[in-house]
Order: C-alpha cells, then structure tokens, then sequence
C-alpha cells in the first residue's frame, strides 16, 4: 500500500494509509500514514464500536491536508492481540462415536454453523463446498494424513487449499455462535488448530504432504503460517 500510495501521489492524488506494522510503515515512507497497535486483521481496532472505528477514520484523513511529508502519526490507543490465546469455546458433545472424531466434530457443529449464518446474512464457506460438503472434504484430509496422494483424493493443489479455507471458515462461524464474547483477532483460528479434531487433521495432512515430498507451495498453505 505504502508503494502505491507514491505512485498516486505522483499523479497528484493525496494519499493516507492505516498501518498496523510500524517498522514496515518506517521502511516505506509513505506520504501519510495512521499507525495503529491494534491486532492484525483489524484496521479499525473494535469490533461493534462505531465510535471507536469512526475515530480512526477520523485521525486518519485530518491527516490528508499536511504537506510536511512523510508523515507517520501514532493512535493514542493500543489494543493487545490476544491471538495466541484460544477462543474460549466449548464444543458440542460426541454425537455419533461410530465415525471418526473430526467427522462426527463437524456434524455436532453443524447447528451452530448454521445459527451464526442467519445472525449474520454471510458466509466465506464456499471455495470448494457449501456447509453440507464440509464433511467430505474432511473426510479426504484424513484420507490426506493417513498418505494417500492428492490425486488419489480426488484434489488438485489449489483445490486442497482452498478445501482448507472452506473447513476453518466453518469451524469458525461455528464457533462464534458457541462463544459468548466477541473473540480478540485470530482467536478463532488458534481454537480451530488447537483444540479441534478438524485442525489437528488439517495439520497432520500438511505434515504428512511435506514429509512425502509434495510440492511445497501446497502443503505449505494447507495451514496459516502462524500455527
């Protein structure tokens, strides 16, 4: 962003940027730049705070006028990340011990999957499958993290990837149904890879990928890599 902001100030068009990265922000020299300490993934710092995320809206383009450039301003506030921290968050009880734990997983999450999409109208499940397809798809991660091959799976190497998404985005949605507070960034994410079935899968296929020698731009991205 910092890059393109010089070329459009080259044309004559002002510029202003929010950063969450100081040393990359530093690095850039934008012309006009809000840094904020807030968590990764949030700009605006809180979520469901209008008036929070207006203020930095506002900071930000009073920025617009100065001509001193560059200029790097601070947000008086700072929000700790509490990524590392998992989402406190139950799951439901074991519904079928007849299927593998992830599969039965899935199936007892279904309810809250579906309590969060009509609370919120959206859904970022849908790369690969809808919510009825989660179930397979996580059925080939096993068939993944026991060594069968890609091929033999039935995915290619983008559609493993985007399998992946489709199944953390269910987990979740799921889970911001079943938590009772509004989760810090990346909450979600550490609970999914820590503590579910599911995420130990995803992380056993990718495991069980690069041991096998599969192409490193796959299994790498099976996972984020901050788990």
């Amino acid at each position: 962003m910092g890059v393109l902001a010089h070329v459009l100030e080259a044309a004559g068009l002002a510029t202003v940027g929010i950063s969450l990265i100081r040393g990359q922000a530093e690095t850039v020299r934008a012309p006009r730049m809000l840094h904020c300490q807030f968590p990764l993934g949030r700009p605006l710092g809180r979520p469901d705070d209008p008036d929070f995320q207006h203020d930095v809206l506002r900071r930000a383009f009073a920025l617009l006028p100065r001509t001193d450039v560059p200029v790097l301003e601070d947000h008086p506030m700072v929000i700790d990340d509490e990524t590392d921290a998992p989402l406190a968050c139950s799951l439901p009880p074991r519904f079928d011990p007849a299927l593998p734990a992830a599969l039965d997983e899935v199936a007892g999450l279904r309810a809250a999957y579906d309590r969060q999409l009509a609370r919120s109208g959206r859904t970022l499940v849908g790369r690969t499958a809808g919510a009825d397809g989660i179930a397979g798809l996580v059925e080939k991660f096993l068939r993944l993290a026991d060594g069968a091959p890609l091929d033999e799976v039935g995915l290619s190497g983008s559609e493993a990837i985007a399998a992946a998404q489709d199944v953390r985005a269910f987990y979740e949605e799921a889970a911001l149904a079943l938590a009772d507070h509004t989760p810090a960034a990346r909450q979600a994410e550490s609970w999914f890879y820590t503590a579910t079935e599911t995420g130990r899968t995803l992380k056993a296929a990718r495991d069980r990928l690069e041991a096998d020698g599969g192409e490193r731009n796959v299994w790498y991205y099976l996972t984020p890599a901050s788990q």
